[in-house]
């Protein structure tokens, strides 16, 4: 009797060591700083298209880009071959395109760079304008782009050359800076 009761503590035993083996593999629990904050792994995406809306849920504006990249722990995402679309106060529309750009996330600024074109209907008219440069910064908010590099500046088959733009879109109105060459007569 003693016998069959120590086998079957045996069998018991055994049984109980093959589950426990045979169980989920623990993990170790890595040892974290209390209250450190979690780090930003950054990102990275090919053929984006980043949209921005207002409160009446119609965008604001649209960045299309080849690639985007975010690095850690920064607040500027990185585009390549970018092309933008937005809307005047007057709802034409409007299109850049530029080599690179960046968009600031708490800033609403995108800069773009490298051959810069940006194209749209002035406001109340039917005259497409069209404005090259380098570098142009877009204040997603207010609607003003800016350079202080050079820049053409073509409405209806007519060019002004000029060292600076200021276009605020909501106003409709275009400023050049300085060094204007050229005219235009409506």
């Amino acid at each position: 009797m003693i016998y069959r009761l120590v086998v079957a503590l045996a069998v018991l035993a055994l049984i109980a060591g093959l589950v426990f083996l045979a169980g989920a593999p623990r993990e170790a629990v890595a040892p974290s700083a209390a209250g450190a904050p979690v780090r930003d792994p950054g990102y990275a995406a090919r053929g984006a298209r980043l949209v921005q809306t207002g409160p009446d849920g119609q965008p604001l504006y649209t960045l299309d880009a080849a690639e985007i990249s975010q690095q850690p722990d920064q607040t500027t995402v990185e585009l390549s071959a970018v092309q933008m679309g937005f809307r005047a106060t007057g709802g034409e529309p409007w299109t850049a395109r530029a080599a690179h750009g960046t968009l600031g996330q708490d800033t609403g600024i995108v800069e773009l760079d490298g051959s810069v074109h940006v194209a749209g209907l002035l406001p109340g008219t039917q005259d497409q304008a069209e404005i090259s440069t380098e570098h142009l910064a877009f204040d997603t908010r207010t609607q003003i782009a800016s350079t202080s590099d050079p820049v053409t500046l073509s409405v209806s088959g007519r060019e002004l050359h000029a060292t600076g733009l200021i276009a605020r879109l909501k106003e409709g109105r275009v400023q050049l800076e300085s060094a204007v060459h050229g005219s235009y007569l409506p």
